[in-house]
């Protein structure tokens, strides 16, 4: 038998008492309820006998490290997977969840990380889009999402094309999908992920409209402010297992960390003060286009200093990747400079680099395809690193495997072996076989994109702490990163950059998240000052 629901528009008259009380019934009913939900894919259980529950008018935190299991139990909730056993319970009756049709039926809506939108459509039909039943004329359509927008504080403009949108304005518009297809239950993966402090605030105000409307919110976030900020209750899964649920308020980050790893973990990342020391590495007037011929890069001017961690901030798709590209040699400038001490390395490719005593290293984002190749091992991906080093027309392959011994040890990577294909390692391990091969060529410039995306607290501690043993060096580092308050922690000095252009440089121990979010945003570093100032 089906399970019963209300569509979000019911809500109001069925269960609201008044516009902020919410009736008794929404708060005895669990939205959702999983009861010893298990998960096998081969021989690894990635869900273990889980038990997880929220309730109407209420947002729960799903938190634990990479490989928890949170993803596979969310994409069961979804439709995607199926259960190898337990029970899944929408509005307190058992239910079958076979697809993500199924999920919808159910008023079960997923807003994913990576958006599922047609970049050429209209908001209008994104939002539309995958509905059954007759089709509806346009003004009827506009009406209804405008209803909606209304009623939870969403600001959309329905005729505007998801390719001229902001990261915020497409968030907003998968919400109205799952909203306008009668969700009312809705789990939302690393949702701040791209978004400034600004940005997140004005979601947080729109999921706590929702929840007092009688909504149920499972949000999934590695920030732990924002799972104090947010939530009413958090679940904390481990190895696949659900650990504990916790009122949030009886919480603060250190209990949740202990909870998640399963140990005491210190929180602090050091900032050492070094002497003030020469710039080398200065960039002048450097202009970047795109593969399609738009800017990437637009006319930016920095230096960095040796013993310096420059932080750089901004909006996704903001020209991060293109510079970071740019200075290791991998794409071409239209003009400009890139000085190493005098040495100017515009248009030199990554060899001519090295071939001119550069000791640069670079960590880009996507570590896989760039970084190392998947179907090698340990032993194979340091040789890529020094091979040309060699002399005559054999390599010798012990240099390399030694080398990838020590760093098993010193960054207790978790492998079966050096010559096990590193695609078979989990993120963590694949970031610190890659950090750890480039900080071991002892560079001078010391390039990381967004090194600790998608890793557990444990991996990305250990990667803060890399780099500030390369600081201690007199390393110059340039991190580019998306989490404010680990910038603030770790950087000495922050670049923001928005379209392209620096809109200001900022000393990390001085500056605040609004700050920097406004910088994010476009404003420049003068007219924040104005403002304050006003």
């Amino acid at each position: 038998m089906a399970a019963h629901f209300c569509l979000v528009n019911d809500w109001p008259d069925k269960i609201i008492q008044g516009e902020d009380g919410m009736a008794e019934q929404a708060k005895e009913t669990y939205a959702i309820e999983c009861k010893k939900i298990t998960k096998k894919f081969g021989t690894v259980i990635a869900n273990d006998e889980i038990d997880l529950n929220v309730r109407y008018g209420e947002i729960l935190a799903l938190l634990g490290e990479n490989g928890s299991g949170k993803t596979t139990l969310m994409n069961m909730l979804s439709g995607i997977y199926h259960p190898d056993g337990g029970q899944i319970y929408i509005g307190g009756q058992a239910v079958k969840i076979n697809s993500p049709v199924d999920a919808m039926n159910l008023g079960i809506g997923m807003i994913h990380q990576h958006f599922k939108l047609v970049e050429a459509f209209r908001a209008m039909d994104n939002i539309v889009l995958g509905t059954k039943g007759k089709k509806e004329k346009a003004k009827v359509t506009s009406e209804k999402i405008k209803a909606i927008s209304e009623t939870y504080g969403l600001e959309i403009e329905p005729e505007k094309y998801v390719s001229d949108m902001s990261v915020s304005e497409k968030q907003t518009v998968e919400i109205l999908k799952v909203l306008y297809k009668g969700a009312e239950i809705l789990i939302l993966d690393e949702p701040t992920a791209v978004l400034t402090p600004q940005e997140t605030e004005k979601l947080f105000h729109i999921l706590r409209k929702m929840k007092a409307r009688g909504c149920a919110i499972i949000i999934i976030t590695h920030k732990l402010q924002e799972v104090l900020s947010i939530s009413d209750r958090v679940t904390i899964l481990r190895k696949g297992k659900s650990i504990e649920t916790v009122d949030t308020a009886s919480c603060d980050a250190r209990k949740l960390t202990e909870l998640m790893v399963g140990r005491p973990v210190s929180l602090e990342i050091e900032r050492p003060v070094m002497p003030d020391c020469e710039t080398i590495l200065k960039v002048v007037d450097l202009s970047v286009q795109k593969a399609d011929g738009s800017v990437a890069i637009d006319d930016i001017s920095f230096e960095i200093k040796k013993g310096e961690i420059l932080g750089v901030a901004g909006v996704a798709g903001s020209g991060q990747k293109e510079l970071c590209e740019t200075i290791a040699g991998l794409l071409q400038a239209q003009k400009g400079a890139i000085l190493f001490h005098k040495e100017n390395l515009l248009g030199k490719t990554p060899s001519e680099i090295i071939e001119k005593g550069v000791s640069m290293s670079f960590v880009p984002e996507d570590r896989l395809g760039m970084g190392l190749v998947a179907s090698m091992g340990m032993t194979d991906n340091m040789l890529l690193k020094s091979y040309q080093k060699g002399k005559g027309p054999f390599i010798s392959r012990k240099p390399a495997k030694e080398l990838a011994e020590r760093l098993i040890e010193k960054l207790d990577i978790s492998t079966p072996g050096t010559e096990t294909p590193v695609r078979l390692l989990s993120g963590g391990n694949v970031q610190k076989v890659l950090l750890g091969r480039e900080i071991e060529s002892s560079p001078a410039v010391l390039i990381t994109a967004y090194p600790v995306r998608g890793l557990d607290i444990n991996s990305s501690y250990t990667v803060y702490d890399l780099l500030n043993e390369q600081k201690k060096k007199n390393v110059a580092v340039m991190y580019i990163g998306e989490d404010l308050d680990v910038l603030l922690e770790l950087s000495d000095r922050i670049m923001v950059l928005c379209h392209g252009k620096i809109t200001g440089i900022v000393d990390a121990a001085k500056a605040t998240k609004e700050e920097i979010g406004m910088l994010m945003t476009g404003e420049t570093a003068e007219d924040t000052i104005g403002k304050e100032e006003a």
